[in-house]
């Protein structure tokens, strides 16, 4: 039989390898849901991607910079997949307003939809950072169904 203390090391090491897999099926999952199609035939990826793409245009070197400058904070293994939500986000704003060209408004609003409500204390330091006033979108933060809604 084996001895206490290593069998005691083969059931812990056991245990973190399921958690470990539970934690990486779950990333895998997650990523499997949004590549799902809607009703409509598009998935949430899909969707993202036809934004950014239908306003590719309107995005200046000003504006990339700045949406590099707000997904700074976020951990550099989600910081991809956070660009291109909120970058996607601002992009059905603008598309929903028929802008003619990116402006802060646009940008800052898209960024306060596209970010989760639980980031938002976070959302609002890094504004306070950059020196941008967000008082007019003060609404936005409160308002979780209008998140879906545009």
């Amino acid at each position: 039989m084996l001895n206490g203390w290593f069998s005691a090391f083969i059931v812990l090491w056991s245990c973190f390898l399921v958690f470990l897999f539970a934690v990486g099926g779950y990333f895998m999952f997650q990523k499997f849901l949004k590549k799902l199609p809607k009703e409509d035939g598009k998935s949430i990826l899909d969707q993202q991607n036809d934004y950014i793409k239908r306003t590719l245009h309107l995005w200046t070197t000003e504006y990339k910079e700045l949406l590099e400058e707000l997904v700074r904070p976020v951990p550099e293994l989600f910081r991809d997949a956070a660009r291109q939500k909120i970058a996607s986000k601002i992009g059905e704003v603008a598309l929903a307003e028929k802008a003619e060209k990116m402006t802060l408004d646009i940008v800052i609003r898209g960024y306060i939809l596209a970010t989760p409500k639980r980031d938002h204390k976070f959302l609002r330091k890094k504004l306070q950072q950059m020196d941008i006033n967000y008082s007019r979108h003060e609404h936005l933060f409160h308002q979780e169904k209008l998140k879906k809604s545009l």
